[in-house]
């Protein structure tokens, strides 16, 4: 006999078939991984921009998003993409600069005055050339660089008020060449750990510091392993956003043309909220247990890194030609 329940029965399998051939439908189905955890307006601008794109694209492209290292960490995510395991990534420059050297120009210690002056200098000539030197690696960088923020060191052990302060002190810094030059240079013993092990490699004094932005240290609860945040803004950071080649060019033109347009604005929203969380969270921190302070010597830093010839020896390993282009926007560095 069909009854009313049996029509519903019937009615709700139904609606399951229509939503599974709808899942089915996506001609793309395409992985996106980053480092940083569901929180952090990264990972937030991401989904919404997968969101836009699956929309526009009436269903056609779908982007599923992996945030905190769930696919690995930096360095095994830059392989995944490398290889097409992985279709999209967010790379901070320097993590990049294992494959692409000149990608973390724009990591230069002291170098811009300001986010919007970082982000001035990737928008055109500067990031212009790094995506062209990124393009011979079978990876594709977006328009836009993701901001990060500047960075701030934190320590268990002690407030950093001037470069003397950091002798001595074992601080984690991403894999990357140029930042254990800086550190070096300055006269801590970096640690090269990816971002996925600090809090570990914090808690169990591994290292005595890390350095990241404010809204990465809220976000990882770093607060919870680590005692003085100096604000130092020693470096300005940003993330890439790069797509395996050879899945782009899958992509037919138009699909390319939905996804790129959201994945810029996306990092122009993200770029502003980043910089609003940035600037305030500091109290945020604060009553969370951490005690913040401003170097009383800021000048050091600077004044350490030119005499232990960190500016000369980057100016080499990167190029005149790179170079200039990053003094057309920071003043002369070298």
């Amino acid at each position: 006999m069909f009854t009313r329940r049996t029509f519903n029965k019937l009615a709700a399998l139904g609606a399951a078939d229509l939503i599974t051939s709808r899942g089915e439908a996506a001609e793309f189905v395409y992985k996106y991984g980053n480092q940083v955890p569901d929180s952090h307006p990264m990972t937030v601008f991401a989904q919404k921009a997968a969101d836009r794109i699956k929309q526009e694209s009436n269903g056609r492209l779908e982007i599923r998003i992996f945030p905190n290292s769930q696919l690995g960490g930096d360095t095994d995510m830059l392989s995944q993409v490398r290889s097409g395991a992985l279709e999209f990534f967010t790379c901070s420059p320097v993590v990049l600069s294992i494959l692409v050297n000149v990608a973390s120009i724009s990591g230069v210690g002291f170098a811009f005055s300001d986010s919007e002056t970082a982000w001035k200098a990737l928008d055109k000539e500067l990031g212009a050339f790094v995506r062209s030197q990124i393009s011979k690696y079978g990876l594709t960088a977006m328009d836009k660089i993701w901001d990060s923020g500047y960075r701030q060191v934190t320590t268990s052990t002690k407030p950093i008020n001037s470069a003397d302060d950091l002798k001595g002190l074992k601080i984690r810094v991403p894999v990357t060449p140029l930042w254990s030059s800086m550190f070096k240079a300055l006269g801590a013993t970096p640690a090269s750990i990816n971002f996925a092990e600090v809090y570990s490699a914090l808690q169990t004094k591994i290292v005595d510091g890390q350095e990241t932005p404010l809204v990465s240290i809220s976000a990882a609860k770093l607060n919870e392993v680590q005692k003085y945040c100096s604000l130092t803004n020693h470096v300005w950071d940003g993330y890439w956003f790069l797509a395996n080649t050879r899945a782009w060019e899958r992509l037919p033109r138009d699909l390319q043309e939905v996804a790129a347009r959201n994945f810029t604005m996306a990092a122009e929203e993200q770029r502003l909220e980043n910089k609003r969380l940035n600037g305030s969270l500091r109290g945020d921190l604060e009553k969370r247990g951490l005690i913040f302070n401003t170097p009383s010597d800021p000048e050091s830093f600077r004044t350490a890194l030119s005499r232990a010839g960190f500016y000369s020896e980057w100016q080499e390993k990167f190029g005149a030609d790179s170079w200039s282009l990053l003094e057309k926007y920071t003043g002369k560095l070298a």
